[in-house]
């Protein structure tokens, strides 16, 4: 992998692909580039996509923010994202790295040449009355609670549970567990971003902003809330196509590589 200082910020990433299309693909919370690549090297003949690792994610270096600044990483991760465009891009995001590339369709639409959204995690997009809206609340208010106890080991438990690939707790190895308990803090930052929206994401006119072609991919069997999220995106786009993948879970990249490729390589044709 290569790496260098992004924003101030150690990074570490990779390229995936030979094509002509500049791409950029930016991973989930507590993922890495690497689960990119089943997904996007069938592209390899169409695209040369940058994956890079977020600050205290994968070879890249901790993150030294402040998780008491509101949208913090958000930002940071959002400003990393942008020096890797040189020009118009294929734009795809995974959860809140979905977040982190609508935020960026949304600030600079003529940056982007397609845009992939699986399974995003903008909870904010939703109104607040919305039985989804609130029930994933609760479980965030309980997750805030955790944290504000010290309970790091329960919040990891839970967010693993709910956001990961299915793998019970007792699975992962001792210095995997460990990690996890340790990202806890920077976790809640991006979670609570999800919700308060700082940067205004979906604020009246932003995702109305976007002309490129829009993919946004949910699985059948994620939480509840992320067809509603795919749906409340998609009804504020001219140009877009929402897939469920059968069978299904939130880490789609992970789990069905295969089907994801099919599905931004159908949205790469449209622009």
């Amino acid at each position: 992998m290569a790496r260098d200082l992004r924003q101030g910020a150690d990074i570490a990433w990779q390229t995936f692909g030979h094509g002509e299309r500049p791409a950029l693909a930016i991973h989930c919370t507590l993922g890495n580039s690497k689960l990119w690549s089943e997904a996007l090297m069938p592209l390899a003949a169409q695209i040369n996509a940058i994956g890079f690792d977020q600050p205290g994610h994968g070879q890249s270096a901790p993150w030294r923010g402040d998780p008491a600044e509101s949208g913090a990483f958000q930002t940071l991760v959002t400003r990393i994202a942008a020096s890797f465009i040189e020009r118009p891009v294929d734009l795809i995001g995974h959860s809140f790295g979905a977040s982190v590339a609508l935020r960026i369709a949304v600030g600079a639409p003529e940056a982007v040449r397609s845009l992939t959204l699986i399974e995003p995690v903008l909870f904010a997009a939703l109104p607040e009355s919305d039985p989804e809206w609130i029930a994933l609340r609760k479980k965030q208010d309980h997750f805030e609670a955790m944290m504000a106890a010290g309970d790091h080991e329960a919040a990891a438990r839970g967010f693993m549970r709910d956001w990961g690939t299915g793998q019970p707790w007792e699975s992962y190895t001792e210095s995997q567990r460990a990690r996890f308990i340790a990202t806890m803090p920077m976790v809640e930052n991006i979670s609570r971003a999800n919700f308060e929206d700082p940067a205004g994401i979906a604020r009246d006119g932003g995702i109305e902003a976007i002309d490129a072609p829009v993919m946004i991919i949910h699985g059948d069997r994620s939480p509840p809330t992320m067809p509603r999220v795919a749906e409340a995106i998609a009804a504020r786009l001219s140009d877009v196509g929402v897939a469920c993948i059968r069978d299904a879970g939130h880490m789609l990249p992970a789990t069905h590589a295969a089907q994801c490729a099919d599905l931004i390589g159908a949205n790469l044709e449209r622009s």
